[in-house]
């Protein structure tokens, strides 16, 4: 199952951050965010799910790519990944969260399935 997002890309202010403030629209991973063509990403994604109406709810492609793109800019494995996204405001802004959240955003072992 996958449900299409239209708002793949939120702006940097509209990212909720609970101990205030604003995220840096010059940062580097907001900006590499913006470079991406998310709804393009978005169709080839659904194209390869076997089905979009069932099964478990899909993660979104920003997710799943975004994720997969830290990975390797970081050079980190699986683990570290997500310890990164959960500790980073940044990341989880390029993986579309729309607020900063102090949990696993998923189980690393789901980077195996992206």
């Amino acid at each position: 199952m996958y449900r299409h997002n239209q708002d793949q890309l939120i702006m940097p202010h509209e990212f909720f951050l609970p101990f205030g403030g604003q995220l840096d629209p010059n940062n580097r991973w907001v900006l590499l965010a913006q470079r991406i063509p998310w709804g393009k990403a978005e169709d080839l994604y659904i194209g390869q799910l076997k089905s979009t109406s069932e099964g478990r709810q899909a993660f979104s492609v920003r997710m799943a790519l975004g994720a997969l793109i830290i990975k390797e800019r970081l050079g980190t494995s699986d683990r570290e990944t997500v310890e990164q996204i959960k500790e980073n405001p940044y990341l989880q802004y390029f993986i579309g969260l729309t607020e900063f959240k102090q949990e696993e955003p998923f189980h690393h072992t789901m980077m195996t399935h992206f």
